[in-house]
């Protein structure tokens, strides 16, 4: 019993009968395709050591004819007795042989013309076979044929071959991949191209072929229409395809790409845009970025962590370009932009947001800036369309001669500063904070809760020296806890235990392995610790590296300290032990981090972007109002950072504010408060007014009336534009009145209750 074979198309059964055929000797090359095929780069490279390698040790002839009326016709034209061939190269010979003008080369043109006998008239007539050429012939001929070699362009022909680079799919190693390879072999004794990527096979979702009869796949422009082409091509790029493995597509899957990839990209580059127009909303001058060099000599550490990020990032998108290895490319730039958004942005939304002062908001601002566009270029090839519209933008403020689209500037240069030293503090740093944020889940102690120590345990000087002084801030802010400690004595939270790394050992050692491993797993404390420090150990007769052995550091409770008030986490490189018991002086910082959490809320329920400017006012029920006002006594500057202006008492807002939200909450470390969200008010001080008015009330109510009149942001750079003065000369009846900022009146109400205080 076997199966019988059925068309795929049309499920009607297939008959198989011999017939004869025209053949390639492709077996008097064989050694020299093998040969052919060590000079070529293939990615993966498994499929051409060992898929097409045996398919050519095992080639046989290949049968080029097929009996068809459509196709190339095979060039051969044979006697009738079989005794004569004539193989033409070109349609200049067969006009010579024949002596009929050819046009075109259809069966149906060429299939009358007959070439006299060379043996004499007796011999009759050479006519053409009936076969034309297996079409897989002409796909191989594609590298000269498409130019028209050898009639036209060998020069440009001669130069350019073989191809730097071909792709198709894993099938094609039996098919185009094999055609190609033979035909150049066997013409030219080359391979006919030089590097290639080897395609796997897109299948449905549910693991069958793709096919227009079962319609099981989503249709491709509706693919494109909802999540655009861009995300489509990165999840194909980040999908075992491009390794030569068969994948299933998800439409979630491209969907989880604009998502993971696009989403947040963007929102760095929207952040970049909201705060470069904050500078001209404030009067300041228009932004434009700082030159390269400048930025590279940055004193802030995080400014010197994505300059080197991003040096990062170029050079291993063109190394990994370089060796045709896509599949790479797409998870560094996740990386990247994760911690881009993630890390840079986050950590310096002050800076970025102007709370630092002017020339550090620039600096950071300029930073930013050129890692997007730098990155939009590394990115080009990958995302062509995405990259393009923020570039369009992005240009507005270069020098004139920038290139009018992406696609015209060049790959960007490595050349910036890297600071490999930076960087991996900053990734054991979100290591550390990565850690402290599970200890408090698992511990039911969340963000807004401070704690009182962490203590951070590593053998590295330089990285204990970095967390504890540049990268100090960004920590202890992060986690809410008031101290960090660092500590190098990797005993004293820790025990220390050894593991072999079987992955690496075990191909290694083969059947000594259970002797070594024995041996790992029974080395002391002193032992492990002189195994770090001097980088190998010789066991069981086997020297050992770094690589080979997991040093697993486990927590160890420090004395005097019971398990529930301290806990830790830990990857076997660092150790996180962090302080959990209580301490009531951090209690108002615990309120504080409540409140800014309440007003951010609403920001977002009123709809505001993160450039709005807005004055807060809080209003605390009876019983509450002298424990609310302590916190935003002692906490005033955490709050103002946080949400941008202080917190008003709701007595000093004007009736002539404009109020945008307003919310009452209960239950928030036990008080019930009011929060209004306002746009920034003028402040007038009426005694002042009154006064440069010549006590006339009419007169600087009217002047009052006028400036409330006024855009707020353009009165704010009329003040910015004349060194805080503004005349007012427009009141019938009154003379013209110079009117000075913090002498007659306050731009917010928050400067104003900022002055009253110092």
């Amino acid at each position: 019993m076997h199966s019988y074979p059925f068309c795929w198309r049309s499920e009607t059964p297939l008959l198989y009968r011999a017939v004869p055929s025209w053949f390639v000797a492709v077996e008097k090359i064989k050694d020299q395709l093998l040969e052919n095929n060590k000079q070529t780069t293939w990615v993966p490279d498994y499929v051409k050591e060992k898929r097409f390698h045996n398919w050519l040790e095992n080639a046989r002839d290949w049968a080029i004819s097929r009996s068809r009326f459509w196709g190339t016709p095979l060039p051969v034209w044979v006697s009738d007795d079989g005794e004569e061939k004539v193989v033409v190269g070109s349609i200049e010979k067969l006009e010579e042989l024949s002596g009929v003008k050819v046009t075109d080369l259809h069966r149906h043109n060429i299939d009358h013309i007959t070439i006299p006998s060379g043996r004499g008239p007796n011999y009759g007539v050479l006519r053409r076979v009936d076969d034309v050429f297996d079409c897989w012939f002409e796909s191989g001929s594609m590298p000269y044929a498409y130019i028209h070699y050898p009639f036209e362009n060998k020069k440009l022909f001669e130069n350019n071959f073989p191809g730097h680079f071909v792709a198709e799919g894993l099938d094609q190693t039996r098919g185009w991949f094999y055609t190609l390879m033979v035909l150049s072999t066997a013409l030219f004794g080359k391979p006919a191209f030089r590097n290639l990527i080897c395609n796997g096979l897109v299948l449905a979702e549910d693991g069958k072929k793709m096919s227009k009869r079962l319609k099981n796949y989503p249709p491709p422009m509706e693919v494109v229409d909802n999540y655009g082409a861009d995300a489509l091509r990165l999840y194909l790029i980040n999908s075992p395809v491009v390794r030569a493995e068969p994948m299933r597509f998800k439409k979630d899957g491209v969907y989880g790409v604009v998502k993971d990839v696009f989403l947040p990209w963007y929102n760095a580059y929207r952040f970049l845009v909201q705060n470069t127009q904050r500078l001209e909303a404030e009067g300041l001058s228009p932004f434009r970025p700082i030159d390269r060099s400048i930025l590279q000599t940055s004193t802030n550490v995080l400014d010197q962590w994505i300059n080197s990020a991003c040096e990062s990032l170029v050079q291993f998108v063109q190394q990994e370009m370089d060796a045709y290895r896509l599949y790479t490319v797409v998870p560094f730039l996740l990386k990247f932009i994760d911690n881009l958004t993630n890390i840079y942005v986050r950590f310096n939304r002050k800076r970025l947001k102007g709370r630092t002062g002017e020339e550090d908001c620039r600096m950071a601002l300029s930073t930013l800036y050129h890692v997007l566009l730098t990155t939009c270029k590394a990115m080009s090839p990958f995302t062509p369309f995405f990259v393009e519209v923020l570039y369009q933008n992005l240009r507005n403020v270069l020098d004139a001669g920038a290139e009018e689209s992406i696609h015209y500037c060049s790959f960007p240069e490595v050349g910036g500063k890297r600071e490999q030293r930076i960087e991996q503090s900053v990734t054991r740093m979100m290591t550390v904070i990565d850690f402290a944020r599970n200890i408090r889940e698992r511990n039911n102690k969340p963000l807004k809760t401070p704690l009182r120590e962490m203590v951070v345990v590593h053998p590295d000087a330089d990285f204990l020296e970095d967390i504890t002084g540049k990268l100090l801030e960004y920590v202890t802010e992060e986690l809410n806890v008031r101290s960090l400690v660092a500590c190098n004595d990797p005993l004293k939270y820790a025990s220390l235990r050894a593991e072999p790394d079987f992955s690496v050992l075990g191909k290694r050692l083969g059947k000594a392995m259970g002797f070594v491993a024995k041996e790992v797993k029974s080395m002391g404390q002193a032992s492990i610790l002189a195994f770090e420090d001097s980088g190998e150990v010789t066991l069981a007769g086997h020297t050992l590296k770094l690589s080979d052995i997991k040093v697993i550091r486990e927590f160890k409770l420090p004395n005097g300290v019971e398990k529930d008030e301290v806990d830790a986490a830990g990857d076997g490189d660092v150790l996180v032990v962090l302080d959990l018991r209580p301490d009531e002086t951090l209690v108002e910082a615990g309120v504080a981090r409540e409140i800014v959490n309440r007003v951010q809320k609403l920001r977002k329920k009123a709809g505001l972007e993160p450039m709005d400017s807005v004055e807060v006012y809080y209003e605390s029920c009876e019983g509450d109002r002298l424990v609310l006002e302590q916190v935003i006594e002692s906490q005033g500057s955490y709050i103002r950072d946080a949400v941008g202006s202080p917190l008003l008492p709701s007595i000093l807002c004007p009736p002539y504010a404009v109020i945008l939200a307003s919310e009452k909450f209960s239950g928030v470390a036990g008080m019930s408060f009011t929060i209004r969200l306002s746009r920034p008010s003028l402040a007038f001080i009426d005694n002042a007014l009154s006064m440069l008015c010549s006590g006339d009330e009419t007169n600087a109510n009217g002047v009052k009336e006028y400036l409330l009149s006024r855009d707020h942001s353009n009165l704010k750079a009329d003040f910015m534009s004349a060194n805080g003065k503004v005349r007012v000369a427009c009141i019938e009846g009154q003379p013209p009145l110079d009117i000075f900022l913090g002498q007659h009146l306050y731009l917010s109400v928050g400067d104003y209750y900022l002055s009253l205080r110092t």
